[in-house]
């Protein structure tokens, strides 16, 4: 058992991108990397086979929140953690279910001990405390789970916004006390990333950077973006985030997002990056493919008998036709929803792979601006 390496690989000199390579006991993860959302152990619609052979996803995540709800922590333990649960070896993240409780704003109350919710299944009351994450967390066996922070919403005032900052540090720093109190389970390591926030205020962001950097944890995380505000505000403020953060450590962005998006946020110094997007939109008919958008569900399609996209690398995608994947989709066919979600899936991660062949060839830059262009054209 070995805490999370990361070897950083190459650096493009004509912006921050970078490759590098996570080592866990779980197996290794290529940066740039895109992680597929498992939200209740199961990205949706995608078998753990297909995630393997088609998508060719290195990592995916698993969801506290919901984990902890349904199967719950005695199945899960019983089981062996959740990669025994669902039958996934690779590396797993899970999250803090910080983010569902934000989400949950009608239905929890934040105090200085942690966050009191209702359960959206039965209506039952739970606390989530930093200790309280920590434990399930470390059931569930996530390879890299995630510190128990406040996202605060877009915007917020100023006052909201530190104050909720202060209160995710000092949750913080519960968090690292009884992760280091308590051990790993089932034999491998764990590892704990700690999120910074501060909202969209400068001088925030950097108290929240800097004090995230000087807990020394083997890799970071920047949250509460992606959360309603302004596409360059995210941009001005991941990029300053990386900037402080150490070189030699994996860097997370929460939650973005959209293909271009993602290779801006290389370019600006990300390795790591999760969304729904590319699952939740393939279920509504939203493909994203390495010559632009198309909506399946357009008359244009139906009689499109080439495949949805033969330029990335995946036989699901190389092999089924639009017009096919049109019909299915309109006939309200399962198929057509684990198709257009292994698509999806498969193309976003062929994307952050070439971004990393280019950054290693030196002419990544050119190759992001052409491509950032061509991957929003509507099809």
């Amino acid at each position: 058992m070995a805490a999370l390496q990361f070897e950083l690989q190459h650096t493009d000199s004509a912006t921050k991108a970078r490759t590098g390579r996570i080592t866990t006991d779980h197996g290794e993860i290529l940066t740039p990397i895109f992680m597929p959302v498992g939200t209740a152990g199961s990205v949706k619609a995608v078998t753990q086979q297909q995630l393997n052979t088609e998508v060719k996803a290195q990592i995916i995540l698993g969801n506290t929140y919901h984990l902890y709800l349904r199967p719950g922590l005695e199945v899960l333990e019983a089981a062996g953690g959740l990669h025994q649960f669902n039958g996934w070896h690779k590396p797993i993240l899970t999250d803090s279910g910080g983010y569902q409780v934000f989400s949950l704003a009608n239905n929890r109350k934040l105090t200085e001990e942690g966050a009191l919710f209702q359960s959206h299944i039965d209506g039952s009351k739970h606390l989530f405390s930093p200790e309280k994450v920590m434990d399930i967390q470390r059931i569930i066996g996530g390879d890299i789970i995630m510190a128990f922070d406040e996202c605060p919403p877009y915007p917020s005032e100023y006052a909201y916004a530190k104050k909720s900052m202060e209160l995710t540090h000092r949750w913080l720093q519960r968090c690292f006390t009884r992760f280091n109190e308590t051990p790993d389970r089932y034999g491998y390591t764990q590892n704990l990333f700690p999120i910074i926030q501060g909202s969209i205020y400068k001088d925030l962001r950097t108290a929240s950077a800097e004090f995230i950097a000087s807990q020394n944890a083997t890799g970071n995380a920047i949250g509460g973006l992606s959360v309603g505000e302004p596409m360059e505000m995210m941009y001005e403020f991941t990029e300053h985030c990386c900037d402080i953060l150490p070189v030699q450590k994996p860097r997370y962005l929460m939650g973005v997002g959209t293909p271009w998006n993602i290779l801006e946020c290389i370019a600006l110094g990300v390795d790591m990056f999760d969304c729904v997007m590319p699952t939740r939109n393939g279920r509504n008919a939203m493909l994203f493919t390495s010559k632009g958008i198309i909506n399946i569900d357009n008359k244009k399609w139906e009689k499109d008998f080439l495949p949805i996209d033969d330029g990335i690398d995946c036989e699901m995608s190389n092999y089924y036709t639009k017009s096919y994947l049109r019909h299915l989709m309109k006939s309200k066919e399962y198929l057509g929803l684990t198709i257009a979600s292994v698509h999806n899936l498969a193309f976003y991660l062929w994307l952050v792979t070439e971004a990393r062949k280019h950054i290693a060839a030196g002419d990544f830059k050119s190759w992001k601006e052409a491509m950032v262009v061509q991957l929003q054209h509507r099809l």
